[in-house]
């Protein structure tokens, strides 16, 4: 497959939707060593004049080690077509099977960072900022650490600045 380079401008996206529903994998790494997860939070939008990513990733995935020891992730977006392909990347972890293989997925070298051919979208994302959710932060009892977190660990938040973006030819 082969990616045309746009302008975070071109898109006609709907970050809801995008995000949300139609999910995305979150891919650390290089082209010889990477793990991708598939995530369903998260935000784009603009924080300190740049254009950026934001995503939650908790400590215990294997994704984890590869976004936090590189600069850059991609988040790939595919089809409906591939939701068995994400239920997979999301349910299965990277340190038990190369989950690209089993999932049909094909990496794809963008910019010294892995996404995949089958991506309708990938963003190329340069991290500028992480940090760990806490207990304490929370305002109000709504219910979300308990419904969220019990006994797991909580997220690492990371805003990345959108460095490029790639769609399908």
């Amino acid at each position: 497959m082969s990616f045309k380079k746009i302008e975070l401008s071109e898109l006609k996206i709907n970050p809801f939707d995008l995000v949300g529903k139609q999910w995305m994998l979150l891919t650390g790494g290089t082209p010889d060593s990477f793990n991708t997860m598939t995530a369903s939070w998260g935000q784009l939008g603009v924080l300190w004049n740049k254009n950026v990513l934001t995503c939650y990733i908790r400590p215990n995935r294997h994704t984890f080690g590869f976004v936090e020891n590189g600069e850059c992730f991609t988040a790939s977006f595919v089809g409906e077509e591939y939701r068995e392909a994400l239920r997979f990347c999301g349910s299965h972890s990277g340190r038990d099977c190369d989950k690209a293989k089993e999932a049909g997925l094909t990496p794809a070298e963008l910019d010294g960072c892995v996404g995949f051919d089958e991506a309708e979208l990938v963003l190329v994302c340069k991290k500028l900022y992480s940090d760990d959710l806490r207990e304490d932060a929370f305002i109000g009892d709504e219910g979300l650490k308990e419904r969220f977190y019990g006994s797991e660990p909580y997220h690492k938040r990371y805003i990345a600045e959108i460095v490029s973006a790639y769609v399908k030819e």
